[in-house]
């Protein structure tokens, strides 16, 4: 079987938060509008195919939501998908992990139990990708501050969420 896509004028969200980025002295491109809606668009996305068509994505991503010429997000690469049947949809399947590391849902990771839960948690991460202009796992910065998620709530736990923000995009 072979997908299709329309051509996306504008790239990928990660090439604007990450690409074009190291490009400009401003970091990304993206306004804070542009951004908000991106997110709420592939947010949208998600849940149309959760609850639309009972389908788990199992590969969400900045590089896995496309953007038009006018910036309207798409979500995109199914070639991990998953369908649920109607009586598993609240529930989970059992699955061999598969995904992008920096993005999965630890507790898919340890128990291969897969729900659209997996898919919110690595939502979450492109969340707050965004919000820092940092990718989910980042080998140029020290140990401590390589695994995304895990530096943002080691911030929050500290009373310094503010530090999540990404400097030059404030």
């Amino acid at each position: 079987m072979i997908l299709v896509y329309e051509y996306m004028a504008s790239g990928t969200l990660g090439d604007h938060l990450y690409k074009l980025a190291r490009k400009s002295e401003n970091g990304s491109s993206l306004t804070w509008k542009q951004r908000l809606n991106i997110c709420i668009g592939a947010g949208r996305g998600l849940d149309y195919l959760h609850t639309g068509h009972r389908l788990i994505h199992r590969d969400v991503k900045a590089s896995n939501i496309l953007l038009d010429e006018n910036f309207i997000a798409k979500v995109s690469d199914f070639g991990l998908a998953k369908h649920l049947s109607r009586s598993r949809l609240e529930s989970h399947i059992s699955t061999k992990v598969k995904g992008t590391f920096g993005y999965l849902d630890p507790n898919y990771l340890t128990t291969g139990k897969l729900t659209k839960n997996s898919d919110t948690y690595a939502f979450g991460v492109v969340l707050l990708e965004v919000l820092s202009g940092r990718p989910a796992l980042d080998p140029s910065v020290p140990v401590y501050e390589r695994n995304l998620t895990k530096w943002a709530q080691e911030n929050i736990s500290k009373g310094k969420a503010d530090q999540i923000v990404a400097p030059n995009e404030e």
